[in-house]
């Protein structure tokens, strides 16, 4: 391949030495750019780091043989001892069995909307474990109390009480994935915890890190301390794995910055679409797309008067609502989103009704009675549920637990429903946004959005190759690009 000017200049910086960040935009051929840099550096020993398998199995069969591909849990996994490597095996312990062995009740605790938060003594034991996993993505040398989540919606001042009385019971659960007499099971993140204690050092001349945006603390902290030479690639503008302790490496890492802006998945108009989604998010450098792939945005059709590959939404509930419609349509729709929750919303909603207060899905966690829920789906702030609610209401659990078993696999779908987390990384000919992407209304009336909102969108919108519809979103979407004059 002829290389463009930018991957061009990436692939000197490279062969100049030295760390290097990659500004890589969406569809901007940043595989195309590595596997070329890997062939400028052919006499060294490299390593590509993916965060999955199936990234790095891809990449394995492009790169040249100079270049190793592996995923950073793979790395990790060969470097530690059998003993603890072998508790992935091991039965996970459920969150009621942990709360009983270590003396945990439920809880009481007010919020900030005038609500008690009822958490039960399982609730209580998925927190500690929850910290702990925090810990492990951290790159802290032990468990501190900010590993600890709390429901945003308790007030500072409690939550800080909580996360201290419930810090000794994380460390304790760490000290008993890290013995390998202890019983019980590991995640792969507590191996690549101890891996990151350890100081290791990769027997590699350069280290090809992608998805550099998504890293957490522990995979810089390794990063930082190796000898060799490290190219980061990533976009800033796809960071949308907070929640999970990603920390936006391409914020933090100080090295010399080159970008991949031209994007070989769309044409001038998606292009000019996501741009000004970057505008929003302060980046002056547009996105170009090519002149000769056929785009467009569509503004004013809904979903069932055009077939799309792909829709695509911000929540579960969102995914489940569009799955009902399909089912109902008569479509063969595949699913990307954890199948697990979707019912556990069917679960929950059943509890509710039969007057039980339930923990668990989150979305329904602060609710007594179902007709609160119902309440709720009416208002402004609930209307995301409302479609879902209704199909409850409508049809019963049963028949949302019914469809679940309708979902066809991918490569006999109509089409895909995703969250917008669950479709990082694809791409599809044809896209409909749903309606559930979060805006809000800002101290002076203006339309807007979180930073994190932002990026979840941009990445959402960035997936179509030919179509973006954004029927539904349309409003709101062009009141905020109006108001923040972009």
């Amino acid at each position: 391949m002829t290389p463009t000017e930018e991957q061009a200049a990436v692939v000197d910086a490279v062969e100049a030495g030295g760390a290097l960040k990659v500004k890589a935009y969406a569809g901007a051929g940043k595989t195309s750019t590595l596997k070329l840099a890997a062939q400028a550096l052919g006499r060294s020993r490299g390593l590509y780091m993916a965060f999955n398998k199936d990234i790095a199995a891809e990449a394995a069969r492009k790169f040249p043989t100079n270049t190793k591909c592996r995923t950073a849990h793979s790395v990790a996994r060969a470097a530690t001892r059998p003993e603890i490597s072998r508790k992935i095996d091991n039965p996970l312990e459920p969150s009621h069995h942990l709360a009983v062995r270590y003396g945990l009740g439920p809880l009481k605790l007010p919020t900030t909307i005038g609500k008690d938060l009822e958490l039960s003594g399982s609730k209580v034991a998925r927190m500690v474990a929850d910290g702990v996993a925090r810990f492990c993505r951290s790159a802290q040398p032990e468990p501190l109390t900010w590993h600890i989540p709390v429901e945003s919606i308790v007030p500072d001042e409690e939550a800080e009480l909580l996360r201290a009385s419930l810090l000794p019971y994380v460390k304790r659960l760490w000290e008993e994935y890290i013995d390998p007499a202890a019983a019980g099971a590991i995640t792969h993140d507590v191996y690549l915890k101890l891996w990151q204690l350890s100081r290791p050092r990769i027997g590699a001349d350069f280290i090809l890190f992608d998805e550099a945006q998504d890293a957490d603390g522990l995979m810089l902290s390794v990063l930082r301390a190796q000898q060799c030479q490290v190219i980061y690639v990533g976009d800033p503008y796809q960071q949308i794995y907070e929640w999970r302790g990603a920390v936006n490496a391409m914020d933090f890492i100080k090295a010399p910055e080159r970008a991949l802006t031209e994007s070989f998945r769309f044409g001038p108009a998606i292009a000019q679409l996501a741009s000004r989604m970057l505008s929003l998010m302060d980046e002056d450098t547009p996105v170009r797309g090519q002149e000769h792939i056929a785009s467009r945005i569509e503004h004013d059709s809904e979903f069932g008067q055009h077939r799309y590959n792909a829709i695509l939404c911000r929540k579960n509930a969102t995914v489940l609502t569009h799955l009902a419609q399909g089912i109902a349509r008569g479509d063969r729709v595949a699913v990307r989103a954890k199948l697990d929750e979707l019912r556990a919303f069917a679960d929950g909603a059943e509890r509710l009704m039969r007057g039980e207060r339930i923990g668990y899905p989150a979305s329904l966690a602060l609710f007594e009675t179902w007709e609160e829920v119902q309440e709720y789906a009416e208002s402004l702030a609930g209307r995301d549920l409302q479609p879902l609610v209704k199909l409850i209401d409508s049809e019963g659990v049963d028949y949302l637990r019914l469809i679940l078993t309708r979902v066809s696999p991918e490569s006999e779908a109509d089409y895909v429903i995703s969250t917008a987390h669950r479709a990082k990384g694809l791409e599809f000919d044809s896209v409909y946004l749903a309606g559930d992407f979060k805006f809000k209304t800002g101290e002076e009336g203006e339309t807007t959005m979180t930073a994190e909102e932002k990026r979840l969108l941009y990445v959402a919108m960035t997936r179509a190759k030919h179509v973006l519809n954004v029927s539904e979103i349309r409003r709101d979407l062009y009141s905020m690009f109006r108001d923040a004059g972009v």
